[in-house]
């Protein structure tokens, strides 16, 4: 393939990147110390489905929205859908709250008390029909469930716990509806997590069935870890399902993606490009569920989001742009420095041009964050305020 040919060939898959963002982004958020109110921020479900509407106008890569329940619920299901749909997207992943309820303390499907556990099940399945009635095709389930000191319980009691409430809430699922099984390896619990790897994922997903893949967030890895291998991994064996896109520094920071290490982002869109590029893997590749999972605590929501979306766009255009063939040449030679040069060329390319091309071609703003600065920011800041903490979207 020519140089010519791989831009053209770039252009194509960029046309075809979409990149969920999620409706708790858009709200005010902070840490534990405290939580900075952003003018304009959303303030209830409606306007986090409106900003994603706008973001999704001005990037032209973001159709639809991920949601949270409890924090986005309403009593009509269906007219929810439909204003998503006015606005311009539609809903995406259905994500269960397992944390924040007291009864969670010592774990939801994994607590030892039975009353407990079924209250965590009935609020999976309940988020399996609001998925249903929203016409979204994923329930992201991340469990925060772990110990924080041995001996507090016996961990394969709990694993077993953990697989008879999945098998039961993945019997629930409607064809068409994927569970996504979220893994962390550490937080809240800080002695053991009931799901603290991908490999204890895949483990779940493989038990469960084809519905049952693998969400990979990135932030939810011990320091050093070779991401871009789990993908691979996971894409070999058909079960990755999507991602959780962020950064961080320390620990699960949900900094912007791409902020911190953007050859970390580089080298996880090149294996999927790679696996997209290649016939026994390409359907996989091609169902992966991109979606953004950030926290933006002293920055502008909306900007944050775009600037996560044009960072995604970027990195991949640039894994679009490896040759693959003289990298498949040089691995088959053992030219070790040949083969990481090629990596290296592309992600030392200047895409923006490139990002520039597409944009025009979609008739989108040549700076998206720009275009919101200039166009919108004002405007919702005025009609919106500044909200309160004790009284922000997704705060209970």
């Amino acid at each position: 393939m020519t140089t010519g040919e791989r831009l053209e060939s770039a252009l194509t898959e960029l046309r075809r990147l979409e990149i969920e963002t999620p409706a708790w982004g858009y709200g005010n958020s902070g840490t534990r110390l405290h939580v900075f109110p952003w003018p304009g921020a959303a303030r209830d479900v409606r306007e986090p489905i409106a900003d994603a509407a706008l973001v999704h106008r001005l990037t032209g890569a973001c159709p639809s929205i991920a949601i949270h329940i409890p924090w986005d619920r309403v009593d009509d299901w269906g007219e929810l859908r439909r204003f998503a749909e006015e606005q311009g997207v539609r809903i995406g992943a259905v994500n269960p709250n397992l944390f924040q309820d007291d009864e969670y303390r010592l774990g939801s499907l994994c607590n030892p008390d039975e009353t407990v556990r079924r209250q965590a099940l009935e609020h999976c399945l309940e988020c399996v029909e609001i998925a249903r009635r929203v016409g979204s095709t994923i329930v992201s389930l991340w469990l925060p469930d772990g110990t924080n000191y041995p001996g507090q319980d016996n961990l394969g009691g709990r694993f077993q716990r953990l697989v008879a409430a999945l098998e039961t809430l993945y019997d629930a699922l409607p064809a068409g509806i994927r569970l996504l099984v979220e893994y962390k390896f550490f937080e809240p619990a800080f002695y053991s997590m009931d799901l603290p790897d991908w490999g204890t994922a895949a483990l779940v997903c493989r038990k469960l069935g084809t519905q049952a893949q693998v969400l990979v967030d990135t932030g939810h890895h011990p320091q050093g870890t070779n991401i871009e291998q789990i993908v691979a991994v996971l894409l070999e064996e058909r079960l990755l399902g999507g991602f959780h896109f962020n950064n961080r520094k320390y620990a699960d920071d949900d900094l912007i993606v791409g902020s911190i290490d953007p050859f970390e982002l580089f080298r996880i869109m090149s294996e999927i490009a790679a696996a997209r590029s290649d016939p026994t893997t390409a359907v996989a590749a091609g169902a992966i569920a991109f979606m953004i999972d950030q926290s933006h605590n002293v920055e502008g929501k909306i900007e944050a989001m775009i600037q996560s979306v044009i960072n995604i766009q970027t990195a991949y255009a640039k894994a679009l742009l490896v040759d693959r063939e003289r990298l498949a040449e040089a691995q088959r030679a053992g030219d070790v420095l040949g083969a990481h040069r090629v990596l290296l060329d592309a992600y030392e390319t200047d895409v923006r041009p490139l990002l520039a091309r597409l944009r025009a071609e979609l008739d989108l703003p040549p700076d998206p964050l720009e275009a919101f600065r200039a166009e919108h920011a004002d405007r919702l800041a005025a009609e919106r305020g500044t909200v309160g903490v004790e009284s922000a979207y997704g705060h209970a």
